[in-house]
């Protein structure tokens, strides 16, 4: 199994006839993900890679039916509106690949996903991807190389930054270790799925063994996952590594993402260490160090 998407989920792209969008489109059939159909207004009767283009979502419905999954790639302007008919269309699955949405509007577009038993991936991110099965978003770039660092396997990834997300799944996959899902969450200060409301997703997956994740100084996130950890006695040992140790005496400086802003004592490195190893989380001072703390955390466990 796997979390989100499988090799049977199908998706469309809102805005797939612009270039960012042709390319996704590109290397996600390449990769072997279903995309049944792409958005753009008034380009209705064209094609990109054989996808056929409509109008509307809800054009694409009516001709092939109940789809699960979009991603929505289209200026930031137009953003809220294409989510919006994502989520009225039925759509369950939306990964946001656009960047510099106005917060309140992805405030917005998270409440009616809530009300309506929908979930956002991003803003700001490059999707999901569970190997060897399908990707949604630009994780991996083109397919070969996608598949030469992502590999069929037990341990789930999730982190807020996605380049980072192919270098720990590619480190895994150096050590034998392949993947279950991993999940580029957006770096923005609001996210649709934060990592505590992806766990029981992986907790109830019986593929996913452990996790890894990437983490950044700002934020409740991990804190919340923390949190989550022990109030769920979760079954799966967790190893994170966190980037940005310099920034603790730079409260209000911001590190790469948006979401990464120091406010407070509780949003710097070394808080979110103790809050995390304080839930039997393990923390990794390098990424090399990764496959050695999840086969050490993994043999407690007896696997």
């Amino acid at each position: 199994m796997s979390i989100l998407i499988t090799s049977e989920t199908k998706f469309i792209i809102q805005g797939i006839t612009g270039r960012e969008a042709v390319n996704l489109t590109r290397e996600n059939l390449d990769y072997g993900s279903k995309i049944v159909g792409g958005v753009t207004p008034g380009r209705s009767g064209r094609d990109v890679y054989g996808v056929p283009v409509y109008d509307c979502v809800r054009d694409v419905v009516e001709k092939h039916g109940a789809v699960e999954g979009s991603i929505v790639s289209v200026p930031p302007g137009f953003t809220r509106d294409a989510v919006f008919e994502a989520i009225e269309n039925g759509v369950k699955t939306i990964v946001v690949v656009t960047e510099n949405i106005p917060r309140k509007e992805v405030a917005q577009m998270v409440e009616l996903a809530n009300l309506r038993g929908a979930r956002i991936i991003g803003p700001n991110c490059l999707g999901i991807i569970s190997p060897d099965e399908a990707k949604m978003g630009g994780m991996g770039g083109p397919a070969a190389n996608t598949r030469q660092a992502y590999k069929k396997g037990n341990i789930g990834v999730m982190s807020r930054s996605g380049g980072m997300t192919t270098e720990i799944a590619s480190t895994l996959t150096a050590a034998g270790l392949g993947q279950s899902t991993c999940v580029s969450i957006g770096g923005d200060a609001i996210v649709g799925t934060t990592y505590a409301e992806l766990m029981p997703l992986f907790e109830a997956d019986p593929e996913t063994e452990a996790i890894v994740i990437y983490s950044e100084p700002g934020g409740r996130m991990e804190a919340e996952l923390a949190e989550w950890v022990k109030e769920n006695d979760s079954r799966l040992p967790i190893v994170a590594f966190m980037a940005g140790r310099f920034m603790d005496e730079m409260q209000g400086m911001r590190f790469g993402h948006a979401g990464t802003i120091v406010e407070g004592k509780e949003d710097t490195t070394a808080e979110k260490i103790a809050r995390m190893e304080a839930s039997g989380i393990s923390v990794a001072e390098r990424i090399e160090e990764i496959p050695a703390l999840i086969q050490k955390r993994l043999a407690e466990k007896g696997k």
